[in-house]
């Protein structure tokens, strides 16, 4: 049986087939402790997300304002407004698909520079949408990389794809893969430290009025 805090969901109990409602009811008091203060944090960070939410989208360290637009399907972007669907419904979906396309442009710039830089290449580039792991470079040269990161400061894209290319050349996390990521990033343990502290947060919530 677990019992954890989902970013969206909120309290999530698992329980094996063998257990019973009741058992985890049991396990959901024993653990009251642990789970009260979490419930808390995650509310007070909802709270905070939906007031920052008011003031626009964030993008590198960006706010970009919603500016709703009849018969709109998809998104566009204006100096520091984005032209969005004027439904409800289509507009979230069209977000995402404009903060994909970002995605590939911001990270393309960024690895063809730092991949030229170690003297490396990649094979490709692939958008994912996570936010337990950030980045990833297979054995093949495949650079994974999440969407959400534009929802970040732009020094934690940058952090993550050159921790990313730093792997075509050493493919583990030992003193020589962190010397020449410190080479390159000098200050990467602040983005390191943002993510790892507002990670869970980096969703988008659209405004609700």
């Amino acid at each position: 049986m677990t019992v954890r805090i989902d970013p969206d969901r909120g309290l999530v109990v698992t329980i094996p087939a063998r257990a019973t409602v009741r058992d985890a009811e049991r396990a959901i008091r024993e653990l009251d402790g642990w789970i009260a203060p979490r419930l808390s944090a995650l509310q007070d960070r909802r709270a905070r997300a939906a007031e920052d939410a008011a003031s626009g989208l964030p993008f590198l360290g960006e706010r970009l304002t919603l500016e709703p637009q009849v018969d709109r399907r998809r998104v566009h972007r204006v100096d520091d407004r984005l032209l969005v669907p004027a439904d409800a419904d289509a507009r979230g979906p069209a977000l995402v698909a404009w903060y994909r396309a970002r995605a590939r442009e911001e990270c393309v710039a960024r690895l063809d520079v730092s991949v030229a830089t170690l003297g490396r290449r990649y094979e490709r580039l692939r958008v994912t949408d996570t936010r337990s792991r950030w980045g990833s470079c297979s054995s093949t040269g495949t650079i994974s990389l999440s969407w959400r990161l534009l929802l970040a400061p732009e020094a934690c894209l940058d952090y993550v794809v050159w921790h990313e290319a730093c792997h075509l050349v050493h493919a583990h996390h030992g003193p020589t893969f962190w010397a020449l990521l410190a080479r390159h990033v000098p200050d990467w343990r602040e983005p390191s430290v943002w993510l790892r502290t507002h990670g869970t947060d980096l969703r988008l919530l659209l405004p609700t009025a």
